[in-house]
């Protein structure tokens, strides 16, 4: 059964606990296709992902990122793969933004190719987390990451153990948009 737009971004949810049950490389290559074709600030496209599903490696790498004041994540270390995201930023799009805008434009695209990754994993019957919360430097001395890249953030994927019941509580529509004039 294909779900619609809106099924898919009703339904998703952090999830924490998951099966141990490997993830296809298709569905892991229909994720990264979605984040791929994502929209950025002068189509600069500076994300980079590096999927870690080799459990000895995946392994490493949860304990450098989710160890000490990181402990709160350890759930994904339980996760069959997880996604580093990264961004390339010498890219002249994001210098003269921060430059003249003041604003971090890679953050902007990084959010919405990895959006678009989290959503297409709801649609093919996966599960995500997105992690903002981990050691960087310590997951980038590991990976021997260059500079030139920096690390965002992690998603866990796999498929849920369990699924939270209901969905999301979330401020009704009229408390976060208005037309023509804010009227707070």
């Amino acid at each position: 059964m294909v779900m619609s737009f809106d099924e898919i971004i009703k339904s998703r949810r952090s999830i924490r606990r998951y099966l141990e049950k490997p993830v296809e490389r298709e569905k892991i290559l229909a994720c990264l296709e979605a984040a791929r074709l994502a929209p950025s600030a002068e189509n600069s496209q500076p994300w980079r992902f590096l999927v870690i599903d080799d459990p000895e490696l995946k392994r490493k790498v949860a304990e450098k990122a989710f160890s000490g004041i990181y402990a709160p994540c350890k759930f994904a270390a339980r996760a069959p793969v997880l996604v580093l995201l990264m961004a390339r930023l010498d890219l002249l799009a994001n210098v003269l933004g921060r430059m003249i805008q003041g604003t971090q434009f890679y953050l902007i695209d990084l959010g919405i190719a990895g959006e678009h990754f989290v959503l297409k994993a709801e649609e093919l019957g996966l599960s995500t987390c997105w992690i903002g919360w981990f050691n960087s430097r310590g997951v980038r001395k590991l990976l021997k990451i260059p500079k030139k890249y920096r690390l965002v953030a992690i998603i866990s994927l796999g498929y849920a153990a369990s699924r939270p019941p209901g969905g999301p509580v979330r401020k009704r529509l009229e408390e976060i948009a208005w037309f023509n004039r804010i009227e707070d």
